[in-house]
């Protein structure tokens, strides 16, 4: 992205192609739906071209990257008003379940997120979605191990005292 930036073409076409593959891949693992993955890849695409003066190269690339792709999903899941079903990874069993997750928990789990602190956010998003190892999280947001576990920690707490104070809950 640094490169890009600076005005290597190259560099640019190299960025788009690789972030493309990882975008389709983590959106097919959530969603399933082909068409859903092409369109939100495409314009998650879009919005890094449109948003690439906004990056911090001091800040993790990747984190800034999902970001948008969160964003744009869930912004094209309410377009669409969707209630399909998709066929999702289940974590427990490690295997594709069979049941059929309503879509717009996607939206509130999103909403959820963005109410935490922007280091406890990161950090769960790191470890529990795209299931990094302490380690590299750690690593990536640059903490000690045991920083990053209490990032986690307290993370997961505010999340839960949300979901407690959600109607209806």
């Amino acid at each position: 992205m640094v490169r890009s930036r600076s005005g290597d073409s190259e560099a640019y076409r190299e960025l788009l192609t690789e972030i493309s593959d990882v975008i389709q891949a983590y959106l097919r693992v959530r969603f399933g739906d082909p068409g859903f993955v092409e369109e939100c890849v495409q314009e998650s695409l879009l919005a890094v071209h449109r948003a690439r003066a906004s990056y911090d190269s001091r800040r993790s690339f990747r984190a800034w990257l999902f970001a948008i792709v969160r964003h744009k999903s869930i912004d094209l899941l309410r377009r669409r008003g969707t209630r399909n079903r998709y066929e999702v990874l289940d974590p427990d069993e490690g295997k594709h379940a069979g049941h059929s997750p309503d879509p717009t928990d996607a939206i509130v789990a999103a909403q959820l997120l963005e109410k935490l602190e922007p280091e406890q956010r990161e950090a769960i998003v790191m470890t529990k979605l795209w299931g990094l190892a302490l380690s590299e999280a750690a690593e990536r947001q640059g903490v000690s191990i045991p920083a990053l576990k209490s990032r986690v920690s307290r993370g997961i707490r505010r999340l839960r005292a949300l979901l407690e104070a959600e109607p209806g809950s």
